[in-house]
């Protein structure tokens, strides 16, 4: 069967991470009256906020458990199985993890899309993973309005090597190790806008494994990490400084962003999602001009990873990104953590 001209996005109602349930609006699902007895084991819960839960199996190491599933960004299958699979993979590597194992969550509009595209997805996940060293072991399925896909990922991490996203100390110098803007690109994509050069450029900073997440674990100076998705890059760091106790400023200019962006901005290309996260933080930020709030907190499907490291390890740090042939861009810090003062938990600066 000739699958090419079916287009994936045309069969959902939203892209990537920008299906995310808003900030705000998850805090009161995940708040409950009821209490439960606390797991001595359970060093990392959903209390926490942070990108995976984390088990001590009482032997120096540490079990990464994640989830992570959304609707297609890209038309095609095979790329949409790969982007899935790295993004959910990235839980493991922003706790500083190493994976080990992976399970497919499927749902697929039986009827209306065919099972060779089903199982092209299936196909692009299995590269990734076979990227990431480990095994698709299996996984479920269900039929499904609108296709969904995505995996559970288990991880390891010596316990001291473990990163967190509530562990950052004032002084600590941030660092982004990709580009924003997929938010902005993938809703080009699906009002037929987006530039056939710009697309290459959104799905290989999507396909990227963010595998310098388990390198960086082993560094003494990343006091605290995380990986930058659906919330943006605002919300994942407005979580990073309320769990650390901390407040951020930023200098636009240097935060790395995808090249064209303005282009599709005055084009009216930002998802529902950038405004349902500014709905759900916009009062902890500065103000700030609408363009640099569509992209700051643009949501991002299999971003890069935000790093805070202490400023004394900061220019060893940069070392090692150009030394790891990142780009000019990500080897410079974009802002800086601060003891809380009066005023906006978030401030951005030219």
């Amino acid at each position: 069967m000739d699958t090419t001209t079916i287009k994936l996005t045309q069969y959902s109602h939203g892209a990537g991470c920008g299906c995310k349930i808003s900030p705000a609006l998850l805090d009161k699902i995940l708040h409950s009256p009821l209490s439960f007895p606390a797991d001595p084991r359970l060093l990392v819960g959903n209390d926490k906020r942070d990108d995976a839960a984390v088990l001590d199996l009482g032997n120096g190491t540490a079990l990464i458990s994640t989830t992570d599933f959304f609707m297609p960004i890209v038309d095609d299958a095979y790329d949409f199985g790969r982007i899935a699979s790295a993004n959910a993979i990235s839980d493991v590597y922003a706790m500083g993890g190493r994976p080990v194992l992976a399970i497919a969550i499927l749902g697929w509009p039986v009827g209306k899309l065919p099972p060779e595209l089903a199982q092209r997805v299936l196909e692009g996940a299995r590269a990734i993973c076979a990227e990431a060293g480990i095994t698709l072991a299996g996984g479920h399925s269900i039929d499904c309005p609108e296709p969904i896909f995505g995996l559970a990922v288990n991880g390891l991490v010596n316990i001291p090597q473990l990163k967190q996203n509530s562990t950052a100390t004032p002084g600590c110098r941030l660092y982004l190790t990709k580009a924003l803007g997929v938010g902005i690109l993938s809703t080009a994509q699906k009002k037929m806008a987006l530039r056939d050069d710009d697309a290459a450029i959104a799905l290989e900073s999507m396909v990227t494994l963010n595998k310098w997440g388990e390198m960086f674990g082993r560094l003494e100076d990343v006091r605290a990490m995380t990986d930058v998705t659906g919330f943006g890059l605002l919300g994942h760091l407005a979580e990073m400084c309320e769990g650390s106790g901390v407040s951020a400023v930023i200098e636009y200019d240097k935060v790395p962003v995808m090249d064209n962006l303005p282009y599709y901005l005055e084009l009216g290309c930002y998802p529902g999602g950038t405004q349902r996260n500014w709905s759900s933080y916009g009062h902890k930020v500065s103000a700030l001009p609408d363009e640099w709030r569509y992209v700051l907190a643009d949501p991002q499907t299999s971003g890069g990873l935000l790093v805070a490291v202490q400023e004394e390890g900061a220019e060893a740090f940069e070392g090692l990104l150009r030394e790891q042939g990142l780009p000019a861009a990500f080897c410079q810090s974009f802002g800086k953590l601060l003891t809380p003062t009066e005023g906006p938990l978030i401030s951005v600066v030219v």
